[in-house]
C-alpha cells in the first residue's frame, strides 16, 4: 500500500510566498534596521585607530579578569593587526556584537514569560529544540529570501541560531530562585515586578550570563556560514582560502577567528564570576 508522500516542502513554499507578499514592508523595516546597526558598528569600530581598541580592550580585560587575560588581548588583538585582519574582524565583531544583542534583547524576556508560565514554556521549549537540532545552513535559505545576500539575513540566521541558550538559561535561573526567598518577598507586599527586578533577576543573572556567554559563541560560531550569502568579515576570507585550497590564509583567518572566541569567552566568564563574588 503506497502512502501519498505528505507536500510538507510545498506547504512551506507557499507559507514563505505568502509571507513575502503580505509582509515585505517588515522584512524591509527589519533590513534597515538590522544593516543600519551592523553599519554604524563597523564604522566606528573600524574608523578608531586599531591600536587604541587594542589598549581599551586590554584594560576592560584588566578590570573583569586578570593581568594574563590583560596580556593575551593585548597580544592577541596585535597579532590580528599584525596579519591584516584587522579590519575583517571589527566587521565581524559588529555582526557578532548585533547578533548577541538581538538575542538579549528578545532571548531575556521570551525566558522570563518561560519562567513564569508553564504554558508557555511548553510551546517554546519544543521550539528552541527544533532551533537548536535543524542544521544551521537550512536558515540561511529563509533568511535570503526575505531579507536577500548580505550581512543582515547573516545576522537573523545567527540569531535564530543562537538565542535558544540565552532563553533556557534566563528561565532556568528565574526558576531555581530558592522558593522561601520569594515567600518572604509576597510577605513584605512586593509586586510582581519588584520580585522580578530586586529579586529574582538579580539572584539570576550569573545563570543569564552563562546564556549569553553561549549566545555570543554561537553567534561566532556562524560567521563562516553567513559569510556564503555574503556577509563580509573574517568568515569571508576563511570561506575563500576553503575554496581556493589556500591553506596558510585559511588557518592565518581561522587564528583571528580563535582569538576573538577565546577573548570573548573569557570576557564574559570573569564578568560572571565577579559577578558571583559580589553578590
Amino acid at each position: 500500500m503506497n502512502i501519498p508522500k505528505i507536500p510538507l516542502g510545498t506547504w512551506i513554499e507557499s507559507l514563505e510566498r505568502w509571507l513575502e507578499a503580505n509582509l515585505g514592508a517588515v522584512f524591509d523595516l527589519i533590513k534597515t534596521v538590522i544593516g543600519e546597526s551592523v553599519g554604524l558598528l563597523e564604522t566606528v569600530l573600524t574608523s578608531v585607530p586599531s591600536f587604541a581598541i587594542i589598549v581599551v580592550i586590554a584594560a576592560l580585560s584588566w578590570l573583569v579578569g586578570r593581568w594574563k587575560l590583560a596580556l593575551f588581548a593585548f597580544a592577541g588583538l596585535w597579532l590580528i593587526d599584525n596579519l591584516g585582519y584587522w579590519d575583517h574582524s571589527m566587521q565581524t565583531l559588529a555582526l557578532v556584537i548585533t547578533a548577541a544583542l538581538l538575542s538579549i534583547v528578545f532571548g531575556v524576556p521570551l525566558g522570563i514569560l518561560c519562567a513564569r508560565s508553564s504554558v508557555v514554556r511548553g510551546v517554546v521549549m519544543p521550539v528552541l529544540d527544533f532551533m537548536q537540532t535543524m542544521p544551521a545552513f537550512v536558515y540561511l535559505l529563509p533568511a535570503v529570501s526575505f531579507f536577500s545576500l548580505g550581512v543582515v539575513p547573516g545576522v537573523i540566521a545567527s540569531v535564530i541560531f543562537a538565542i535558544p541558550p540565552t532563553i533556557r538559561l534566563t528561565s532556568l535561573g528565574i526558576r531555581q530562585v530558592p522558593e522561601d526567598l520569594v515567600e518572604a518577598a509576597d510577605a513584605f507586599g512586593s509586586t510582581s515586578t519588584q520580585k522580578l527586578f530586586k529579586l529574582q533577576l538579580p539572584l539570576a543573572l550569573p545563570t543569564i550570563m552563562a546564556g549569553i556567554n553561549q549566545t555570543i559563541m554561537l553567534s561566532l560560531s556562524m560567521v563562516v556560514i553567513a559569510s556564503m550569502i555574503g556577509a563580509q568579515g573574517v568568515g569571508a576570507d576563511v570561506y575563500r582560502a576553503v575554496t581556493q585550497a589556500k591553506i596558510g590564509v585559511g588557518f592565518e583567518a581561522g587564528i583571528a577567528i580563535v582569538i576573538m572566541a577565546i577573548l570573548l569567552d573569557r570576557l564574559t566568564q570573569n564578568i560572571v564570576r565577579n559577578n558571583k563574588k559580589s553578590g
